[in-house]
């Protein structure tokens, strides 16, 4: 068993943000604490409940020397990018997306989710790549949920 020997210095109260439709809290970049580590950004979207024909739409961006790294606890995400990707990310997969020199990509929920009404609920974390990585040639890679290790704590399956 680990025992944290170190108090909580900070209490980090995430920033609201509204993605049109869709709140995602932002807990880094704070004014308390630019970075954790080599994390950059920590976003959790939602959970957000979707009625029929609505969903999210973020359009085709930018990102360089870093990677992204995509979890849902709920609800399907469709990624498209410049390197020719087009993967839904479903509950339990998660998908890494190292933009080294540069990738542009797009997230949108899936059409059958769309079409029938979902809830989305996850975290994206934004990585700082070590200095002699930072201009890497780009590279997306998604892990199905099957691919991910689980385990069991009271009786649970956690994953």
């Amino acid at each position: 068993m680990m025992i944290m020997t170190h108090p909580i210095k900070t209490l980090l109260q995430p920033e609201i943000k509204d993605l049109g439709g869709f709140q995602v809290r932002r807990s880094l970049p704070s004014d308390e604490q630019m970075m954790v580590g080599p994390f950059i950004f920590f976003d959790h979207p939602g959970p957000a409940q979707f009625p029929p024909g609505q969903g999210i739409d973020v359009r085709p961006h930018p990102h360089i020397n870093l990677a992204t790294v995509t979890y849902l606890f709920e609800g399907a995400i469709l990624h498209r990018d410049s390197l020719g990707y087009v993967q839904e990310i479903r509950s339990g997969a998660v998908n890494w997306m190292t933009a080294g020199q540069g990738i542009a990509h797009s997230e949108r929920t899936p059409e059958a989710e769309r079409a029938a009404g979902h809830t989305l609920h996850g975290i994206q974390t934004w990585v700082a790549l070590p200095d002699d990585a930072e201009e890497i040639e780009p590279s997306f890679h998604h892990h199905p949920a099957t691919d991910i290790p689980t385990w069991e704590v009271m009786g649970r399956s956690l994953n």
